[in-house]
């Protein structure tokens, strides 16, 4: 693969934690994306919020204002683990779709790419900018701009199963799927419309565990205890 998405998970970068950062957890992506930039590879990464913000706080909170933290929290995420990875010897950028001042840089398609060819890890944060889109369909969006190969889910769980492996010990995982049976089947690996739009822009999704060792370059290789959503 020459260019991939990498979306991680907020819970999987807290670690144990629950909140806030693991900072083994950052140090230990960061390494793995360091192997991989110097094999070629060139890089995006969303971050979601989730390891601090999830949605409305109660139900009489304005959905528009709960969305508008969720971005913001993305933007934290990415600048401390942006961080991280110029610590780790890489070079990198943060994009927004909306102005950060002088935190991030305002995201232009060709930038971006002349950006991802210089070898500068990008970072995508503030999700879609507008309220009601996830940072799930802000990954797919942004790996469609780019025209990723792949998408990478590093989550909490080790894959896709056919009911919640914490709910029901019996939970079957899946090695493979299509991305039209996730949609049919609703097993919420991404939101719906983002699934959808996943599949109309024949975008591969490799889902799999973050705290695996080596699960971002072992993704990479094709050889993963994850699962690969085909399209």
């Amino acid at each position: 693969m020459k260019r991939i998405l990498l979306k991680l998970s907020g819970e999987a970068l807290a670690g144990d934690k629950g909140f806030g950062f693991d900072e083994d957890t950052c140090i230990g992506v960061a390494n793995q994306v360091a192997k991989l930039v110097s094999d070629g590879i060139q890089i995006g990464i969303v971050i979601g919020g989730g390891n601090f913000w999830r949605g409305r706080t109660s139900d009489v909170m304005d959905r528009v204002r709960a969305d508008q933290i969720g971005m913001l929290a993305t933007v934290m995420n990415c600048v401390y683990v942006s961080d991280v990875f110029r610590r780790a010897g890489m070079e990198t950028i943060i994009y927004t779709p909306f102005s950060c001042g002088d935190v991030t840089r305002l995201f232009a398609e060709d930038d971006v790419i002349s950006s991802l060819e210089g070898g500068k890890v990008v970072f995508f944060a503030g999700g879609t900018g507008h309220p009601f889109f996830s940072t799930d369909t802000a990954t797919v969006l942004r790996a469609s701009e780019i025209k990723a190969e792949a998408i990478f889910l590093a989550k909490a769980v080790d894959g896709i199963y056919d009911s919640d492996p914490k709910l029901n010990p019996e939970a079957k995982k899946y090695d493979k799927i299509s991305i039209s049976d996730v949609i049919d089947q609703r097993l919420g690996v991404m939101d719906l419309s983002a699934s959808i739009m996943c599949m109309e822009q024949k975008i591969p999704l490799y889902v799999f565990a973050l705290e695996e060792e080596n699960s971002i370059i072992s993704a990479a290789s094709g050889s993963f205890n994850g699962t690969v959503v085909v399209v």
